[in-house]
């Protein structure tokens, strides 16, 4: 299976700073043209299934890549939505103290659902190509899988940008990095 990840398009949350968790998010204007661009660049992919998060702003990015695909099968899952920040969610990301104690969602929850998408997604497609649209915090845990590496490691790389790009082929469990496109602005 050849799967592709990518993070929705910009929000007017992002814009301003605000933590989003699950909150819908809305594009804004340039989050809407990174998609359409995001849309465009996967053209020539053989793209069979679109898993998305149901999330607003993830599920208007994978429209807009649903529209160069339209004979893709498109799933709006649970599975790959951001992190559950509890009452952390709406705040402004500058005035949230992290180091008091939150009820946002545990890691290992979000590790437990990680695994669940992509074990579907396998199972579902083993010699296909699909695509995850998904959201930073979640895409940093599915890399910590796909990489094999502590989610420490991966925040090292730096932050997931909004509609960038990560390509990987799976073979029975076995994955293998294959590209990073973090071009489309």
């Amino acid at each position: 299976m050849r799967l592709i990840i990518t993070r929705h398009g910009e929000t007017e949350e992002n814009a301003k700073g605000i933590l989003q968790g699950h909150q819908p998010g809305k594009l804004n204007e340039k989050g809407i043209l990174q998609a359409k661009k995001l849309a465009e660049k996967l053209k020539n992919e053989e793209v069979v299934a679109i898993y998305s998060s149901d999330l607003a702003r993830a599920s208007d990015t994978a429209k807009e890549i649903h529209k160069i695909h339209p004979d893709a099968r498109i799933i709006f899952v649970e599975e790959l939505r951001e992190k559950n920040q509890g009452s952390l969610t709406g705040k402004l990301i500058k005035e949230i103290d992290w180091n008091k104690p939150r009820d946002t969602e545990k890691r290992e929850a979000m590790i437990e659902r990680a695994k669940k998408i992509l074990d579907l997604a396998y199972k579902e497609h083993p010699k296909e190509t699909v695509l995850f649209v998904s959201h930073g915090g979640l895409i940093q845990i599915l890399m910590s899988i796909l990489l094999n590496k502590s989610i420490e490691e991966i925040k090292k790389l730096g932050k997931i940008e909004n509609t960038a790009i990560f390509i990987f082929d799976v073979k029975e469990g076995e994955y293998t990095f294959v590209n990073c496109d973090k071009s489309i602005r």
